[in-house]
């Protein structure tokens, strides 16, 4: 979808700011995650949180999922994306949709900012290019750090043609679905003897 100026936008499709409009980066390196996508992401993930006080957007691109789930009812997002020009986008986002109260953006790596990020985090979305070869080592960083604990949703968006692993460090895959050449893998973490 593109607007007047003919840049790429996309909408909101769930929650308080539901039918408004998000710039998109302009750049081979950014997939967004489409509307289609984004939607059926919450529908699947809607019924196994009883709450989300705190999400972290990684590889955040434009925001789109992190603003989604602001949206949504969630009350704080990080968000965390290494090129300067889509950490001003996502600030933008924010600011056009009143969300910047609610909301930070670290513009450095992800493996960085698992590096120092201390909160734990409700739900966490992790949605790099699918050029991108570090995914599994991300995953199993991203187990052991300390962000994560046994409520914890981390939902991972990757090629279709790129399955990941179905447990890393602790966190097991509790729901996969397929959307095109979009496969979205939800993982929390195992911990012996809680049902599931």
């Amino acid at each position: 979808m593109y607007n007047n100026a003919g840049e790429e936008t996309m909408r909101i499709t769930g929650g308080v700011a539901r039918g408004q409009q998000l710039k998109v980066p302009k750049s081979d390196l950014v997939r967004p995650t489409t509307d289609r996508v984004r939607e059926a992401i919450f529908s699947i993930i809607t019924p196994l949180t009883s709450h989300c006080y705190r999400g972290l957007d990684l590889f955040a691109g434009s925001g789109a999922l992190g603003i989604e789930a602001l949206s949504r009812d969630t009350e704080w997002v990080d968000f965390v994306e290494q090129a300067p020009k889509c950490c001003a986008i996502i600030k933008q986002n924010l600011q056009k949709l009143g969300f910047t109260q609610q909301s930070h953006v670290y513009c450095c790596s992800v493996a960085k900012s698992l590096t120092f990020l201390e909160e734990k985090y409700d739900i966490i979305f992790m949605d790099p290019p699918y050029s991108d070869q570090s995914i599994n080592h991300m995953a199993m960083q991203l187990a052991s750090s300390e962000i994560i604990d046994d409520e914890s949703l981390i939902i991972i968006s990757h090629a279709s043609r790129s399955p990941l692993q179905s447990s890393y460090d602790g966190l097991s895959l509790i729901k996969e679905k397929q959307y095109g050449d979009t496969c979205i893998s939800i993982y929390q973490k195992y911990t012996p003897g809680k049902g599931g």
